[in-house]
């Protein structure tokens, strides 16, 4: 059923990811937790499908380059008019193909496993009538841009012929369906197994099971019986699953495996935390069954103890010293293959094997509690970070602390304080928003307000860990240095100063002169305590900084940049060591997908600048696609691609884990998954025009004229803003404020209106 399109498209990303596909697998000798002892099998459910459209020769294809060598490839079987088997992931056509605009009002109702169901079903078509129709994306979270590929339904002979799959898993999901309609899965599956090597097949319909167990030797094919919900029925025995997982002895007399959603083994409580595992594993390997756990998606929300990391939640099923599943069916299958491969049985102590790349803080583990609290901090070195950050802001009476953000309703619960009326807007600190600024309120106000953790993307619905989204203080920066200092896994603070300008000449605060006072008064100055970096996107604040004192600056270039003139960075290089720049300035995207590589990081490391990038996320909605909605193949594309030589990061064990594991340093063995992505090879296989991102005008260079500003001025003789006395006197702004009544009325009620809509979504 192949058309010349679809056979281009496989050479073509075949031809993208040879060098890959060639790469070795790296030593997996320890001992496993699985039935027999061997690594956990890594089951591509209709190949990448997180990518490509589902059981297309371009998602199959990808799933056999990018994971383990012995991947699994897994087809949903279903039948069609004339008895072809074509691996399609659902009974119904509608969703994954394009079958609606083929053969418009063509649907069909059936009852299917008793219940109605209308929509187009593979039994009403022929082999020669699916050829016109086009697999598409079915997950409408994903892109949609290979959907006009034409890539082709693919018949189990198509699969096998095309790509020589390592493993075979046929799921035979709808036996009882076809048997109805006259059409016959036992007599498909044994067909197709005369012809070609079926590793295994699975249904959740006991009877078809039953019905070719005595014909397959399981020595060549396993028998894999696949529970539902716990309380859908199973349509042969009448018995919920839930029932027939209890009698697991009586399944070990026709199968030789279970698979089962993954919340059978590690379930999660209303809040999606989890709850202790159960026994099943254990149960299930003492009767002599394998154990398969299934729903495992990069890119859907799941427990939020992994930190919306995919590659703990993979290691806490396969390595979590009680036990091991004996695979894993998954839509991302490099995600499973890297974890078996490259980070299972790491353990607590492994042995940094990158020791070159500096894992940075933002805001401490800000991905996992309130940024800049002392729990945020405390966990960030807990795991394993080498530099803590502290974003220095400074309250009414000239206390510098640590906080994310000049405005404090950012990381704290401001607006529903008692603070909440000194809204108000600084076009200089927040152009056409309001505020609560750090220097409306003194120390005691600050530290009195509640923390609340960071949530980076609003609209897409993903929280950071919910229950502890309000715990923790707020440091001064004395005691963020006391913190810091007695912590010998530390390389160092940065310092980071922003804003300098306008506090000494708007608010008579002087940051930096604070800042040099209180590194001093801790003993940051003196040798054996930790490396001081002093970090601004203002020249001159660094300038400051190196004309008193010996503390290492880095600068921080607020701008996209796709070069740099050899001016600027000459201008940098008199008052810098190293350069922050964000991710984009290094690997550009176009509607998510990688572009190229810019010349940033080579040009700024050319002149002996260490080049440190921002921010590295654990959310799939921050990474490229070319990245697979996983965190640790974006952090590896960065340092082993583009050679940075730090990563600024929410989430610093995810990091730091990558630095541990087994798969760096291997050179030419390297395996395919711990191979940094090529930039612009996946925007490539996109073929048809109009899904084509238009193009997008190169990113300009850092000029001169970006990098060199005016001297900080003086500390103003004034009086810095003044904001509510500690007390009962909540509704009032005193005479200092600079910010008129009637804004912070207006502003207030806009920042009202603001939080409420943000409620509601």
């Amino acid at each position: 059923m192949w058309n010349s399109r679809a056979l281009s498209l496989s050479l073509l990303l075949h031809s993208f990811l040879l060098a890959l596909a060639s790469a070795q697998r790296s030593n997996t000798s320890t001992a496993w937790k699985t039935l027999s002892g061997s690594p956990p099998l890594v089951i591509a459910r209709g190949g990448f499908s997180g990518i490509f459209p589902d059981s297309s020769l371009s998602a199959y294809s990808l799933a056999k380059i990018m994971s383990v060598p012995d991947v699994t490839l897994w087809c949903d079987v279903q039948l069609t008019k004339d008895g072809a088997g074509i691996c399609f992931p659902n009974i119904k056509l509608d969703n994954a193909t394009d079958i609606v605009y083929i053969f418009p009002n063509k649907t069909m109702s059936y009852p299917v496993n008793g219940v109605p169901t209308t929509g187009y079903f593979s039994k009403d078509y022929s082999l020669k009538d699916l050829s016109s129709v086009s697999l598409v994306q079915a997950v409408y979270s994903r892109t949609n841009l290979f959907d006009g590929n034409q890539l082709q339904i693919l018949t189990v002979d198509d699969l096998v012929q095309g790509i020589t799959p390592p493993g075979l898993w046929l799921n035979v999901q709808y036996d009882a369906f076809y048997s109805q309609h006259n059409l016959s899965m036992r007599s498909f599956v044994l067909s197709v197994s005369r012809r070609v090597i079926v590793n295994y097949i699975s249904s959740p319909e006991v009877s078809f099971l039953r019905s070719i167990t005595a014909r397959f030797n399981p020595k060549t094919t396993k028998l894999v019986f696949r529970f539902l919900g716990q309380v859908d029925t199973e349509p042969s025995t009448n018995q919920t699953y839930g029932s027939l997982l209890k009698n697991l002895t009586f399944i070990k007399t026709f199968a030789s495996g279970i698979l089962v959603p993954k919340g059978y083994i590690w379930p999660v409580d209303a809040s999606l935390y989890l709850l202790p595992h159960t026994s099943l594993v254990a149960d299930a390997h003492k009767v002599g069954l394998e154990v398969f756990a299934s729903d495992f998606l990069s890119d859907v929300p799941f427990s939020f103890n992994y930190s919306y990391d995919p590659l703990a939640e993979y290691l806490q099923f396969i390595d979590n010293g009680d036990f091991s599943v004996d695979g894993v069916l998954t839509d991302f299958p490099v995600t499973p293959s890297e974890a078996v491969d490259c980070f299972a049985h790491l353990g607590p102590n492994a042995m940094k094997r990158d020791n070159n790349t500096l894992i940075i803080s933002k805001y401490g583990a800000s991905g996992d509690y309130p940024a800049c609290t002392d729990v945020a901090y405390n966990q960030a070195i807990s795991d394993g970070v080498d530099i803590l950050d502290c974003p220095v802001q400074i309250s009414k009476d000239g206390v510098l602390f640590c906080a994310s953000n000049i405005d404090l309703t950012e990381s704290t619960k401001a607006t529903e304080s008692r603070f909440s009326t000194l809204a108000a807007t600084i076009p200089e600190l927040k152009p056409g928003r309001p505020g609560i600024f750090s220097f409306f309120l003194t120390w005691n106000d600050i530290k009195s307000l509640t923390p609340s953790i960071l949530n980076p993307f609003p609209k897409y619905k993903l929280p950071r860990n919910p229950k502890y989204a309000n715990v923790g203080k707020l440091l001064t920066l004395s005691d963020f240095l006391s913190l810091a200092k007695n912590q010998t896994s530390l390389t160092g603070v940065v310092i980071i100063i922003e804003n300098a300008a306008y506090l000494a000449d708007k608010q008579g605060l002087g940051v930096t002169d604070s800042v040099i006072d209180a590194l001093s008064k801790a003993g940051y100055d003196k040798p054996g305590t930790p490396k001081v970096f002093i970090q601004s996107t203002n020249s001159s604040v660094l300038i400051k900084f190196k004309e008193t004192t010996n503390y290492e600056r880095i600068y921080k270039i607020d701008e996209t940049v796709g070069d740099a003139a050899k001016s600027a960075v000459d201008d940098i290089k008199r008052f810098a060591s190293s350069v922050i720049v964000n991710k984009e300035s290094v690997l550009p995207t176009n509607e998510q997908f990688l572009v190229e590589s810019t010349n940033t990081v080579s040009k700024l490391k050319s002149s002996n600048l260490s080049v440190f990038v921002e921010t590295f996320s654990n959310e799939f909605i921050s990474q490229a696609w070319d990245f697979f909605s996983d965190a640790t193949v974006e952090i590896n594309s960065y340092v082993q691609g583009s050679e940075i030589d730090g990563v600024i990061t929410y989430f610093p064990k995810t990091a730091n884990r990558y630095r541990r594991n087994k798969c760096l340093n291997l050179g030419k063995n390297t395996p395919a998954y711990m191979s940094p992505v090529a930039p612009g090879g996946l925007i490539k296989l996109i073929l048809a025009q109009p899904y084509l991102p238009p193009a997008e005008a190169p990113l300009p260079p850092l000029t001169d004229s970006e990098v060199i500003e005016a001297p900080l001025p003086a500390v103003s003789k004034i009086a810095p803003a003044s904001g509510p006395a500690s007390g009962n006197n909540t509704g009032s702004q005193s005479k200092g404020n600079a910010q008129p009544k009637v804004i912070a009325r207006f502003v207030l009620s806009s920042l009202a209106v603001l939080v409420t809509s943000l409620l509601l979504l």
